[in-house]
C-alpha cells in the first residue's frame, strides 16, 4: 500500500486545472486564429438559463471570465454580471443541486397519507374479524376472582385478604 501511495504522482487539484485551462487556451488559439475566445462567445445576461446545456470546457470558461470580471470594482459590475457571479457560486447545481425534483414534497406527503390509510383499513379489517374478547375479561368474573382471592386468604399483606384493603383488587373493568 506504502509502495502504491509512493508511485503515484501528486499533482493538486489547482495545478490540474491551470493545466487544463492552459490546454484548452493553447489548442483554441493553434486551432483557430480568431479574436474571440469561447469566454467571450458566452454572454452572461442569461448564464442561468444556460448553465446546465454548457460543456464542462464552456463553465470553465465562463468561470474564469466571472472571476476575471470579479477583480474590478463592484460597483462597475452590471446587475447581469452579478447575477451571473452569484449564480456559478451558489446555484442549484453540482453538489447544490436539489436531490428531490419540483412536486416531490407533494408526491412524498400523499405517498405517506395513503400508506396510513392502508394501515388503518388493515386494522379496522383485522379487528372486525377478530374473535369476540374472552368470557374471562368482564366485571363479574373479576369480582368473583376478588371474592375467591379473600376466602383462600391470598396476598395477607397488601392484598384483597389483608384488613382494612380499600383497593380495587383484580377488577380492571369500570
Amino acid at each position: 500500500m506504502q509502495a502504491l501511495r509512493l508511485a503515484r504522482p501528486r499533482v493538486s487539484l489547482r495545478t490540474g486545472v491551470r493545466t487544463v485551462t492552459a490546454a484548452a487556451n493553447s489548442s483554441a488559439a493553434h486551432a483557430a486564429p480568431q479574436t474571440t475566445t469561447a469566454a467571450s462567445a458566452i454572454p452572461l445576461s442569461n448564464v442561468e438559463a444556460q448553465w446546465e446545456r454548457l460543456s464542462s470546457e464552456e463553465q470553465l470558461a465562463v468561470h474564469q471570465q466571472l472571476e476575471e470580471v470579479q477583480k474590478r470594482d463592484w460597483k462597475m459590475l452590471s446587475i447581469d454580471e452579478k447575477k451571473a457571479a452569484y449564480y456559478v457560486a451558489f446555484g442549484p447545481h453540482g453538489p447544490r443541486k436539489p436531490t428531490t425534483p419540483p412536486g416531490g414534497s407533494l408526491k412524498i406527503a400523499l405517498g405517506t397519507l395513503g400508506l396510513i390509510g392502508l394501515t388503518g383499513a388493515i386494522f379496522a379489517t383485522i379487528r372486525a374479524t377478530a374473535p369476540p374478547p374472552p368470557r374471562t375479561i368482564n366485571k363479574e368474573w373479576e369480582e368473583a376472582a376478588n371474592q375467591r382471592a379473600i376466602e383462600n386468604k391470598m396476598d395477607p399483606l397488601s392484598g384483597p385478604s389483608s384488613e382494612g384493603y380499600t383497593g380495587k383488587g383484580f377488577v380492571t373493568h369500570k
